[in-house]
């Protein structure tokens, strides 16, 4: 038990180191999107897919491990969580204290990397609607209102004023 115990505690260690990364590179990424630099963006996106890979491979560890515990406590691995172990450490405070505090760093990392995502998240949909704005905007001017002409009938005969007509760009105007 004791070794499975050491084996939960180095997991979750890795697991909150790797978590830390990714919060440095979430991190890293926000002025990134603010400035718009997509190649910078990419690298670091590239990197954090790197980090997320690590913490996929700890979490499959980690639910090995936890499984063995669960198993030798005889308790379902499905109900089991860790603040149960950190108090059925008891009679063993110095393993009690590591788990207790290498579950909080984990929280802690994963608590501050949703919040640095979300407000990505946040930075990335801003931009999108600048990109929309603009493109209705260009949208718009092609469309610009007909002049108030009519002919003798009292049917518009008017055309479109400044409008590009379709043509697109005209680089010898």
């Amino acid at each position: 038990m004791a070794s499975l115990m050491e084996n939960l505690i180095e997991v979750l260690d890795l697991e909150s180191q790797e978590y830390e990364n990714l919060l440095g590179l979430s991190m890293k990424k926000t002025p990134v999107i603010i400035s718009g630099d997509l190649d910078q963006l990419a690298k670091i996106t590239d990197e954090e897919q790197v980090v997320v890979g690590r913490i996929n491979r700890l979490e499959q560890k980690r639910e090995e491990v936890f499984t063995d515990v669960a198993n030798v406590i005889n308790k379902d691995v499905n109900t089991l969580m860790i603040p149960d172990l950190v108090d059925m450490l008891k009679a063993r405070p110095q393993e009690q204290r590591k788990l207790a505090k290498v579950h909080d760093r984990l929280g802690t990392a994963v608590h501050q990397v949703r919040r640095v995502n979300e407000q990505n998240r946040a930075l990335i949909q801003n931009a999108l609607e600048m990109v929309e704005f603009d493109i209705n905007v260009l949208q718009s001017m092609k469309m610009a209102p007909e002049t108030a002409n009519y002919n003798k009938g009292a049917y518009n005969s008017g055309v479109h004023m400044g409008g590009i007509g379709g043509k697109g760009f005209d680089a010898k105007q």
